[in-house]
């Protein structure tokens, strides 16, 4: 899975421009990695027991960022959102810091997948808190004004312990995209900040008075 998602997270920030890039929460995955904005931010809720990555930590929140409005170009949330408290709220504070035509990356596992049946059951899948589905994601994306310009899945395959059965089983990697694209164990969705255009509106201007007509002399045929 995170080599899976580690694979989307280059393609996806290698040509995202800018000045300040934020990844909130999950250290375990460098999602920033492929990014080259000079200024490049980790923030998670929580101190990490073994934080090696060069960026600055900020512990905060994550439905209070310390940022000011506007002032990210790019934010990527590895299964941010599904471990947090408000994730609805959590989405709005990304909505604000971010700059328009900012960029947001989201990865989540899949509900209505192999993985999310196994955790609905009690088994095998690490604990995540409240899964949150693609389709949802997508609708909150856009009430807060984001325009989805990519989406995928994967990690088809169910979860196995061994090699030799992970392996048998490769092939649902293969086919899942094309036959059930929907039903990936882990979804990755990009979006973009939109900002309507501002229409200024001008004041009423008083009518100016008419110009009195200039009176023109014409001779007419029967004058001498």
């Amino acid at each position: 899975m995170l080599a899976w998602e580690q694979k989307h997270f280059d393609l996806a920030v290698s040509d995202a421009f800018g000045f300040h890039a934020l990844q909130l929460g999950f250290p375990q995955c460098d999602a920033l990695a492929a990014n080259r904005m000079p200024h490049q931010f980790m923030a998670c809720d929580s101190q990490p027991s073994d934080y090696g990555l060069d960026k600055p930590l900020f512990l905060t929140n994550y439905e209070a960022l310390p940022f000011k409005d506007a002032s990210l170009d790019l934010i990527v949330l590895p299964h941010t959102l599904e471990l947090s408290f408000d994730p609805h709220a959590t989405l709005r504070e990304v909505e604000r810091v971010l700059v328009p035509e900012g960029r947001v990356v989201i990865t989540g596992m899949e509900p209505l997948s192999l993985w999310g049946g196994s955790k609905a059951i009690g088994r095998g899948v690490p604990e995540f808190g409240d899964l949150i589905s693609q389709r949802r994601i997508r609708d909150w994306l856009k009430l807060l004004s984001f325009e989805v310009d990519h989406h995928t899945s994967g990690c088809f395959c169910p979860m196995l312990r061994t090699d030799r059965w992970l392996h048998r089983m490769r092939w649902m990697d293969t086919v899942g995209s094309r036959w059930w694209p929907l039903s990936g164990a882990v979804y990755f969705v990009q979006a973009v900040k939109r900002v309507r255009g501002m229409r200024l509106i001008s004041p009423v201007w008083k009518k100016s008075k008419q110009r009195a007509a200039a009176t023109v002399t014409t001779a007419s045929k029967g004058m001498e």
